[in-house]
């Protein structure tokens, strides 16, 4: 009966342990959600090659992301339509130089990846 008691109080233990683990991990992750989303769109952002001619907050080949986030950020129809100049690339809006297709520029990008990047841009 002792060794039960002692089993049972041991069992009990890695119980608590475990639900204090997986409370500090769970906080853990929500926290680095925002970080971790970063990260996605940048690799996104490497991945197909956009700062070739986009910087973050001053003109380039191509509008900066700053600037394209100042213009599209209130528009409700921006998202769609930029998404879509993400995915198959247009013609130029900014001066004379169109977005290039995306064999052009790394690769075919998905609608998810697509939504993630004009996310990330409108933000900026």
């Amino acid at each position: 009966m002792l060794i039960y008691s002692a089993n049972a109080a041991a069992v009990q233990a890695a119980r608590a342990r475990h639900v204090l683990l997986s409370g500090v991990v769970a906080g853990a992750l929500l926290s680095a959600a925002p970080a971790l989303a970063r990260t996605e769109a940048g690799a996104l952002v490497d991945q197909h090659h956009c700062m070739f001619c986009h910087t973050n907050d001053s003109p380039f080949l191509a509008p900066s992301f700053q600037q394209i986030a100042d213009r599209y950020r209130d528009d409700p129809k921006a998202q769609a339509m930029l998404e879509h100049k993400v995915r198959v690339g247009g013609r130029a809006h900014w001066g004379n130089i169109s977005m290039p297709p995306p064999p052009e520029r790394g690769g075919s990008v998905s609608a998810e990846d697509a939504h993630t990047l004009v996310q990330w841009v409108l933000r900026h």
